[in-house]
């Protein structure tokens, strides 16, 4: 099946079988490797992008559903001179971070968190990032880092 995606603003065209996840076509064809495979059955998050502006689970999208619309990998959220969305800048002044497996998938959970709601608060972040499962940090220093680039305007 041919297939057309607009990511982080560059077309990627490929033919791919029928059933390719939309996280492989980011990692195996375009070569967006920030999109991490971490469980393939929509459990950890870690393969959270943004489709048309909605955060989604590429595990469970096949590239075909993408087929014609925009995605937004972590490599697409800065600026184009190595700046950083408030997101990204938020999680590494917080320390919202420790082995980084999950942080991707995180930041665009959070992205696509504050686009929907730009003050939450802290109990509507920690329900707005329960899909997004980290095994490390205990999640009080990802909030606190939502909760900081919501100040900074985040959803920008």
């Amino acid at each position: 099946m041919k297939v057309s995606v607009t990511v982080n603003g560059n077309t990627v065209e490929a033919e791919v079988p029928d059933r390719t996840l939309l996280v492989h076509l980011l990692r195996d064809v375009a070569g967006l490797t920030a999109t991490n495979v971490g469980c393939d059955t929509t459990s950890c998050g870690a393969c959270t992008v943004l489709l048309d502006g909605q955060s989604v689970k590429s595990c469970t999208v096949l590239a075909a559903q993408a087929d014609g619309h925009q995605v937004t990998t972590l490599e697409g959220l800065g600026g184009g001179n190595g700046e950083m969305h408030p997101v990204q800048r938020a999680f590494h002044a917080e320390h919202g971070l420790q082995c980084g497996f999950c942080t991707p998938g995180m930041v665009m959970a959070a992205v696509s968190l504050l686009a929907e709601n730009p003050r939450p608060t802290e109990e509507q972040v920690r329900t707005g990032l329960e899909g997004n499962l980290c095994r490390c940090t205990g999640y009080h220093n990802i909030v606190r880092a939502v909760l900081a680039a919501a100040e900074e305007g985040g959803n920008a």
